[in-house]
C-alpha cells in the first residue's frame, strides 16, 4: 500500500530550494524514505547551523528519533540518541555524548535493511523513552523564522 506522500513545509523547501541540486534530490528521497518506514512521525523543521528536518514521535524536539541535516556539501541520517541504539552492523559515526549519523552521499547510503532496522530500532526507542503520550501525528510543524 503506498501512503500518500507529504508536502515539504513552504518554509523549509524555500530554503532547501537554495541548497545543490544533488542534496535536495537526496533530501526529498531520503525524507520519504523516513516517512514510509514510519508514517506517523512528525517532522519538526528547523534552521541553525544546518537546515534541519527531525521525526519525532511526538511534537518535541526530545521525542525525536533520527533527523536530516542539510548542511552546505552534504547531508546526513542523524539520530539523536545514536550511542544508545544497538548499532551491529557499525553505521553510526560520529563522536557527541548522544548524537551519531550516517553519511549520506547516494541513496544506496539509506536505502537497505541495515539501515532500515536502525530506524525502527530508534523509533521504538523513542516510544519506550517517551514522558507523555504525544498530541500530534503524521504533522508538520515549522520552527523556522522567516526573515524581513
Amino acid at each position: 500500500m503506498m501512503s500518500k506522500s507529504r508536502d515539504i513545509h513552504p518554509d523549509f523547501r524555500f530554503l532547501l530550494e537554495l541548497k545543490e541540486q544533488n542534496l535536495i534530490k537526496l533530501f526529498k528521497d531520503l525524507r520519504s524514505y523516513i516517512l514510509e518506514i514510519y508514517p506517523d512521525s512528525n517532522e519538526l523543521l528547523y534552521h541553525t547551523h544546518a537546515l534541519t528536518a527531525v521525526f519525532s514521535i511526538s511534537d518535541k524536539l526530545a521525542d525525536g528519533f533520527c533527523m536530516i541535516p542539510v548542511y552546505t556539501n552534504h547531508l546526513n541520517l542523524g539520530f539523536h540518541k545514536g550511542t544508545l541504539l544497538n548499532d551491529p552492523h557499525k553505521l553510526l559515526t560520529g563522536t557527541g555524548n548522544l548524537i551519531r549519523h550516517i553519511p549520506v552521499k547516494a541513496p544506496t547510503d539509506y536505502r537497505n535493511k541495515k539501515t532500515k532496522d536502525l530506524v525502527r530500532s530508534a523509533v521504538d526507542f523513542a516510544i519506550k523513552y517517551m514522558e507523555k503520550p504525544a498530541k500530534s501525528v503524521g504533522q508538520t510543524i515549522s520552527k523556522i523564522t522567516r526573515k524581513g
